[in-house]
């Protein structure tokens, strides 16, 4: 591991907080991740689902003395209020937009303050209001975020994708023995089953990027597509069936399906 820490502001996220005394069961009923156990200085990964089980909003969930912060992507936060603001009813739920900025650190552990990211020990740590001074940039975490493996919001589409396609289940994003939470049958389902056909996964090649929704071949067959991406690197969604053992192309460039350690064998 480096023995510098990066720090960079997240710019693309931001927070929603939430308190008021019935806060825990008003998430607990809508989120994947379980809320009831949630700890102050604690942050767990989840998403708010569509009822069909697609992904909407991908969150990190932040305890915090009375409530909690939600850190979701800055461009959904008022979608996302709104949203929220639906399910409320009669909840005693207050919901606010936050304006404390969101900072991520990876490399060498940094000091006061800072929360483990709760997908992956290798993305580092996450931090709000932590008043540390930025020694990079965002892109230089997502481009740490592609060389560990890990897709992100950048990677979700809208209203497209299976959080099981996403490695959710792989990232600590799903709790399948909470109770119910919007999409949990068809999450469950695909879960019992083992019906993932399709997963998010790294790829390497020459070169620059490839555009968003390029496509990954496998011979003349389609294999899948790319989402985000760097030089060198990017991650795409593939065909499961598709990719073993075969030659893959994208843009007419050899490349190579990677399984990172942490997403275990299978």
């Amino acid at each position: 591991m480096s023995a510098t820490t990066c720090i960079a502001a997240l710019e693309t996220r931001a927070l929603i907080s939430v308190a008021g005394e019935d806060w825990r069961s008003f998430l607990q009923g809508l989120l994947t991740q379980d809320v009831e156990t949630l700890a102050p200085g604690e942050a767990r990964f989840g998403a708010l689902l569509t009822p069909q089980g697609r992904l909407l909003y991908d969150l990190f969930i932040v305890g915090r003395a009375e409530g909690c912060w939600l850190d979701c992507a800055a461009d959904k936060r008022a979608a996302l209020l709104q949203r929220l603001a639906i399910y409320k009813l009669r909840a005693k739920v207050t919901l606010a937009a936050d304006e404390t900025p969101v900072l991520a650190a990876w490399g060498a552990a940094p000091a006061g303050g800072w929360i483990a990211d709760p997908r992956l020990a290798a993305l580092g740590w996450r931090g709000y209001g932590v008043g540390a001074a930025p020694n990079a940039v965002e892109a230089d975490y997502e481009r740490h975020r592609l060389e560990v493996g890990a897709p992100g919001p950048a990677d979700w589409g809208e209203d497209a994708a299976y959080p099981l396609e996403a490695d959710f289940d792989l990232m600590n994003g799903v709790d399948f023995r909470k109770g119910c939470f919007v999409g949990q049958e068809t999450t469950s389902r695909m879960k019992r089953r083992g019906s993932v056909k399709s997963r998010m996964l790294p790829i390497r090649f020459e070169g620059p990027a490839p555009a968003h929704g390029a496509e990954v071949l496998a011979g003349t067959l389609r294999a899948g597509e790319v989402r985000s991406g760097a030089d060198g690197v990017a991650m795409a969604l593939v065909r499961l069936d598709r990719i073993e053992g075969a030659a893959l192309t994208v843009d007419g460039r050899p490349c190579e399906v990677l399984r990172p350690a942490w997403m275990g064998a299978g």
